[in-house]
């Protein structure tokens, strides 16, 4: 990924497919241009975190919205999920589950780890593309973050 600027959405999914698809459908509607992509788990934890490759990202340069599959390499969604909602300075950045599991297990799991939304994707391309043009008109148009360039535990960041 190697994303160290400012991103909007950081989509974390394993298929390079569904990534593939998930990046037509955000660049058809003009809401991929800062779009970060971690391929597993542990990938998108080293970014949120700014550790490892990550590193030099700036803390506290969190993104507007996380999209999480679940079914991940390395370090599963669930884990990932509950590194972000169990750390102050994340926990307040909007997690939407986007996956193709409707078991009632991993909708309850996702919600009690604290997750904003849950999301079944699609199969049909054209109701994915409409799907992701909701969601993300909602979380980055409409929806008010609760940060601007600060910590998301409410401290105020670096200038």
């Amino acid at each position: 990924m190697n994303q160290t600027g400012a991103v909007d959405i950081l989509l974390v999914e394993d298929n390079p497919v569904d990534r593939e698809l998930t990046v037509r459908a955000f660049s058809k509607h003009k809401l991929a241009n800062h779009l970060a992509i971690a391929r597993d788990g542990e990938e998108a934890l080293d970014f949120l975190f700014c550790r490892g490759e990550y590193g030099c990202r700036e803390v506290g340069e969190y993104p507007r919205l996380v999209l999480l599959d679940l079914n991940l390499p390395k370090v599963n969604g669930f884990e990932v999920l509950a590194a972000v909602k169990a750390d102050p300075r994340t926990r307040m950045i909007p997690v939407v589950v986007l996956t193709t599991s409707k078991e009632e297990f991993d909708i309850t799991e996702s919600y009690r780890l604290g997750v904003n939304s849950y999301i079944v994707k699609p199969v049909d391309f054209e109701k994915f593309v409409v799907a992701m043009k909701e969601l993300g008109y909602y979380w980055l148009l409409f929806n008010e973050a609760p940060f601007s360039k600060r910590d998301l535990s409410g401290e105020a960041g670096d200038p």
